[in-house]
């Protein structure tokens, strides 16, 4: 099966303000509480990603001092920040968003982080401005959904990589079950998406001259996430509404409880998959190549 036919790509009509409305009041007194009560732990994240998560990753990634990670949709930064203050790694991180990077680049500044942490805002779909063999690592969080041609997102990855480096992803798309048109509008609602089968990662990873390492599933931290976002929200209603509007408020209601339905059932699943670069060029058949 063709990448195409084993995708499914949906639009939804109306699109809900989610990124935007969230990185223009990132600051603000309610949205820092809902962070703390639902993560404990307030880095700055703004999706299904928890400390613990994190962690694992850095470990996963080997990432220390001297090394260069490159941070795919870094949003408003406070994850990228964590992880060079964990490992002392160099971060760059990349993004879309005009409002997440100008937060990013204000909070580095205050930061001070033991590694460097620094933020470009860069379409992640486009040519990457970065020289071949630049990073160390890879890392793209529930993000890859986003981009629509995943064949040259994953050669611009093996690109920027060294040899034998690694890449980490997390995709929250992953079709394990049956999926109503109404959910699926709902569950892309807050933009462009892209759906896969289960093994569409893999393949294209192979094909892109990458060696899969390891493959985790994460639905059910995900669907707890999910739950307790949609709760700590629900709490404070009548102030989220005054601020954001009922549509926006009730928009994102729905994203979330049907991203914990879903993921909690394992009908929409989301996988962190870790793989190395080939050492020779990412174009040889990866059965003919090994990592480090």
């Amino acid at each position: 099966m063709n990448s195409r036919n084993s995708q499914v790509h949906t639009h939804s009509d109306p699109k809900v303000d989610f990124y935007d409305s969230t990185y223009n009041r990132f600051d603000d007194s309610i949205y820092c509480e809902i962070r703390r009560e639902i993560w404990q732990e307030d880095f700055g994240q703004n999706g299904w990603i928890t400390a613990q998560e994190q962690d694992q990753f850095i470990q996963w990634l080997s990432l220390g001092s001297g090394q260069r990670l490159l941070d795919v949709a870094c949003g408003t930064g406070g994850p990228s920040l964590r992880i060079a203050r964990k490992s002392g790694a160099h971060v760059v991180g990349i993004d879309i968003h005009r409002d997440g990077i100008r937060v990013a680049q204000r909070e580095s500044a205050r930061d001070g982080p033991a590694g460097v942490a620094t933020f470009q805002l860069v379409d992640a779909q486009g040519p990457l401005p970065f020289d071949d063999g630049s990073f160390d690592a890879v890392m793209c969080i529930d993000a890859i959904n986003h981009l629509a041609d995943r064949t040259r997102v994953f050669a611009e990855w093996a690109r920027v990589l060294k040899p034998g480096g690694r890449l980490l992803f997390t995709d929250p798309a992953i079709v394990s079950g049956l999926l109503a048109k109404d959910e699926i509008a709902v569950r892309s609602s807050i933009g462009f998406f892209v759906f896969v089968a289960p093994e569409t990662n893999d393949r294209m990873l192979a094909e892109a001259g990458f060696q899969l390492t390891r493959k985790a599933d994460l639905s059910e931290a995900t669907a707890q996430v999910a739950a307790d976002w949609h709760a700590a929200r629900q709490k404070r209603s009548a102030e989220l509404t005054r601020i954001e509007s009922e549509e926006t408020f009730q928009g994102q209601q729905r994203f979330l409880n049907v991203t914990a339905r879903l993921a909690g059932e394992r009908r929409l699943s989301r996988f962190a998959y870790l793989a190395c670069r080939n050492e020779a060029s990412h174009l040889i058949p990866a059965a003919s190549q090994h990592c480090k």
